[in-house]
């Protein structure tokens, strides 16, 4: 009996369910067929094409505006960047006039003794090693060190019972960093053991 009751409402829901998407079927084929209608009527594609064409051309006129944005961009930071190579050193000159003007003082100077001379000179020289410390320019430590082919260059090796093998024994010319990096090594001799 139960059963019976069941398979009486299963069919009744089936019919209810074959019913409804039989009316979904027809409004469907009903709207579509009043669009296919529309879409045939000549006015209306000339309408959709129209506003097609419309969107069509606001897309390529804000692409056009993208790329004139983009190519000022590039042109703009192009520009910004050869200033800045062509200016870069600007600062450092600023701060190497004055040594330059003392310079130019020593070299007008007439009745000028020759320690008077060289302690101004000297003054001058502690100026620009000021000048260049600042910039973060610093000698590279070499006497007495360990011989390191990163920092030194060496140019000759000596025997030598006063120092370990591969020690720095006398700077030929001073070598420096510019901040952490070696911008000139400098040119040692290099104990050898005998």
């Amino acid at each position: 009996m139960i059963n019976d009751d069941v398979k009486k409402e299963n069919s009744a829901t089936e019919e209810t369910l074959n019913k409804t998407s039989s009316d979904l079927d027809d409004v469907l084929e009903k709207e579509q067929g009043d669009v296919l209608a529309e879409e045939s009527d000549p006015a209306v594609l000339r309408k959709l094409l129209d506003e097609q064409k419309a969107r069509a051309e606001e897309n390529f006129d804000r692409l056009v505006r993208l790329q004139a944005d983009y190519e000022n961009f590039r042109r703009r930071t192009r520009q910004e960047k050869e200033d800045l190579y062509k200016y870069a050193s600007e600062q450092l000159v600023n701060a190497l006039l004055p040594v330059l003007d003392n310079f130019e003082r020593a070299l007008a100077a007439d009745s000028v003794s020759i320690d008077n001379y060289k302690s101004g000179v000297h003054m001058i020289y502690k100026q620009i090693q000021d000048v260049l410390a600042s910039e973060g320019v610093k000698p590279v430590p070499a006497v007495g060190e360990q011989f390191d082919p990163l920092k030194h260059e060496a140019a000759l090796r000596a025997e030598s019972d006063q120092y370990p093998d591969n020690t720095v024994i006398e700077e030929l010319r001073r070598g420096y960093y510019l901040k952490d990096k070696v911008i000139r090594p400098a040119m040692v001799k290099v104990a050898k053991l005998s």
